[in-house]
């Protein structure tokens, strides 16, 4: 591929709703700019941007993929994304690192819960975009009701500058209302569209929309706005212009519409993008100095700066950087630094993908994607610049993980590949977590649904060659006294020469939830030898680990030792450690044991429609609403206390019920006592399930 100035780059995110196409239009746009030989097709299989076994197996994408072509002279960067919630962290990383977007939306569903969360995201980043209404030629096609559900949800700045010729099966071409031409599929796949004139049916149609097209451009610029109302008519060129303009500032959406699968309406995506997006060459991009922390400015002929948006791990090849130039240039084999971590690093070999293919690049200028291998210091979110010019871009940000499960490996001798594999996929993936609970002794991860723990775990016995086994997460329970008790613990053992002899006394005092645990000495007059005392402590304290329920730690207890006896010859520490674990059992179960359980503050962010269902299920779960507080127009939060053993498996629930607009985060709050019926069944398990271990 050969070089690309600033002004002849686009990268450009594709992004939608699982199901409506994005991977098939990336398909046709890589085949009519020739980098392809033949469109290939998901159900197959084949496509170049869903080339991981796990995307072929399940029919969806799951990372982003790059997708360069060339077309009139330009190099225009299409990444392709997932349009499933579970793989949300390589949507947001990829708008990171896009000029705009291509928005894709079926013309039979309409706009679906990830279109309206992906232009969310759009949003926040001020990204310009096009919209691609595909499938047209699929049963129950309607261009025009999605146009309408597109203004009631995301309002008048949506503007086709495309209409379809026909729909379903009788789907035949598009009419461009800005040429006011018909543009008809050519019986090569690859040759462009044959012009024709607009059928005489739908003229009428195509020249109100383009009156609506000119008004709406004509706003967008002074000089077009003055000759617009002076009653002179607007050239193509002009309205190119205001279209321009205003998909810039983001006051205009172009509508365009096709059928991927058919090929119709594919080369005019990559026209529109070359003519109504901008380039990074007039763009202003702003980051913060690392040491004074004042903003930074940077534009396409500046200094280098660049940002790693995406990092992917492989056993053999190793860590591959995916790399956006925002200023300068960057060579192979250079020196560059990392500001975020203070690191020099060297690049090796330059190179883009395309699916997996690689091709090599000799320089990348501002605007354009680079993959580099091997670079040991780097990670996603990474500022790359020049030493003596350093600046930080904002980090990505990302939603955090909502489904937890416990891991285990499968095979015997795997579970020091178990640590080096999940950090590989955590430094591949920002959304995948992984933490050792120290109560239930269980490895655990955590990801945005059961769908993304599900794939973490068949990358881990792919690349890793690491079979493990996902299960439910345990509880941490713990137990604890509610009444105060005295109790006597005597170890007598007599078995020829010496003898073992140990006798407390220990009264058990209930403690304030959170104390965890006190030991107090009242022993006076030697009634148990001073050398004994923390012999006593040490078997209180391990009889507390056990519990005497279900086998969970016990905590706010106080012990106190007041009195004991002892043996001259036979007495030892360890006689003393019986004796007082033998106490504290006894005691326990005297002192009105209970058990407990965590309890997390859960946020809960749903819109309104849905708060009562939402509510309800809470409820179902033993939850109590805190409150609710609007955050936007149609949407709130709920704010709630759960029974963490009823939110492992929420982020399902969640979806369900809120058909995917839901989201939350909890964190641990406290313990509350587990009411006696629920505890009676979590005791009758633990000990089961500790008798099948024995």
């Amino acid at each position: 591929m050969k070089e690309y100035r600033s002004d002849k780059l686009r990268s450009v995110g594709i992004v939608a709703h699982g199901g409506a196409g994005k991977t098939s239009v990336a398909e046709a746009l890589l085949f009519n700019a020739g980098a392809i030989t033949r469109i290939g097709r998901v159900d197959d299989g084949t496509t170049t941007t869903d080339f991981e076994p796990e995307e072929i197996k399940r029919k969806v994408t799951i990372s982003a993929a790059l997708a360069p072509c060339e077309w009139r002279d330009h190099k225009i960067n299409f990444i392709d994304t997932p349009g499933y919630a579970d793989f949300v962290g390589e949507v947001k990383s990829t708008l990171r690192a896009v000029d705009s977007t291509l928005v894709v939306v079926c013309a039979a569903s309409g706009v679906e819960v990830e279109t309206e969360k992906v232009w969310q995201y759009i949003s926040e980043l001020n990204l310009p975009r096009i919209v691609f209404i595909n499938k047209m030629d699929r049963e129950n096609a309607d261009f025009y009701n999605v146009i309408q559900e597109m203004k009631d949800k995301f309002g008048s700045i949506i503007l086709p500058i495309q209409l379809p010729i026909g729909a379903e099966e009788n789907f035949k071409g598009i009419i461009d209302l800005v040429r006011m031409k018909a543009i008809l599929p050519s019986p090569s796949q690859r040759s462009q569209g044959a012009e024709a004139d607009i059928p005489e049916d739908l003229r009428e149609m195509a020249l109100e929309l383009r009156q609506k097209l000119i008004e709406v451009v004509a706003e967008s610029d002074d000089d077009l706005l003055a000759k617009y109302l002076d009653g002179e008519e607007l050239s193509d060129d002009e309205i190119k212009i205001g279209l321009v303009k205003g998909v810039f500032q983001g006051n205009i959406i172009p509508v365009m519409c096709g059928a991927a699968y058919k090929n119709i309406g594919i080369q005019e995506i990559m026209n529109a993008v070359l003519d109504y997006t901008p380039s990074s060459e007039a763009s202003r991009f702003l980051g913060t100095h690392p040491v004074s922390k004042e903003i930074v400015e940077r534009k396409a002929s500046d200094g280098f700066s660049a940002l790693v948006f995406k990092t992917t791990a492989d056993p053999f090849v190793g860590r591959l950087s995916y790399i956006r130039i925002f200023s300068g240039s960057m060579k192979p084999d250079s020196m560059i630094y990392n500001a975020s971590k203070e690191k020099t690093e060297r690049i090796g070999n330059l190179f883009t993908l395309r699916g997996k293919h690689q091709e090599p690049l000799n320089i990348i200028y501002a605007g354009d994607i680079a993959v580099v291998a091997k670079l040991q210091e780097t990670g996603t979110g990474d500022t790359l610049c020049e030493k003596d010019k350093p600046m930080i871009f904002e980090p990505i940000t990302y939603p955090k993980p909502m489904f937890t499960m416990s891991i285990e490996a499968k095979n015997k001798g795997d579970e020091d590949k178990i640590g080096n594999a999940l950090n590989r996929l955590m430094d591949e993936d920002k959304t995948f977590k992984v933490v050792k609970n120290v109560e239930t002794k269980q490895l655990l991860i955590s990801g945005i649904g059961e769908l993304h723990t599900d794939i973490m775990a068949e990358r881990m016995k792919r690349k890793f060659g690491v079979d493990v086994i996902l299960s439910d997460p345990k509880v941490p329970y713990r137990e604890t006294i509610r009444g105060s008790v005295k109790v006597e613990g005597k170890h007598k053992k007599q078995s020829g020469g010496h003898g073992q002899y140990g006798h407390v006394w220990l009264q058990l005092d209930p403690l304030p939830m959170g104390t965890n645990f006190e030991f107090v000495d009242s022993i006076f007059g030697g009634a148990v030898p001073r050398q004994y005392i923390p012999a006593v402590e040490k078997g209180v304290r391990e009889a507390l680990v056990g519990g005497i329920l279900g086998g969970y730690p016990m905590v706010d207890v106080k012990v106190t030792l007041y009195d004991g006896s002892y043996h001259n010859v036979d007495s030892s520490e360890m006689a003393f450690k019986i004796a007082s674990t033998m106490a504290l059992r006894k005691g326990a179960l005297q002192a009105k044991p209970a058990l407990l359980e965590p309890i997390c503050n859960v946020n809960i962010n749903v819109p309104d429609s849905f708060m009562g269902d939402v509510i309800a299920d809470l409820n179902g779960k033993r939850g109590r609403i805190q409150g609710m507080e609007p955050i936007t127009k149609g949407a709130g939060v709920i704010k709630a206390q759960v029974p963490m053993s009823e939110m492992f498996r929420y982020a399902i629930d969640l979806r369900s019920i809120t058909q995917g607009r839901g989201h939350f985060d909890l964190n641990f709050s406290h313990y509350e006592e587990v009411p006696q019926r629920i505890a009676e069944m979590i005791i009758a398990t633990s000990k089961k399930e500790k008798n099948e271990e024995h």
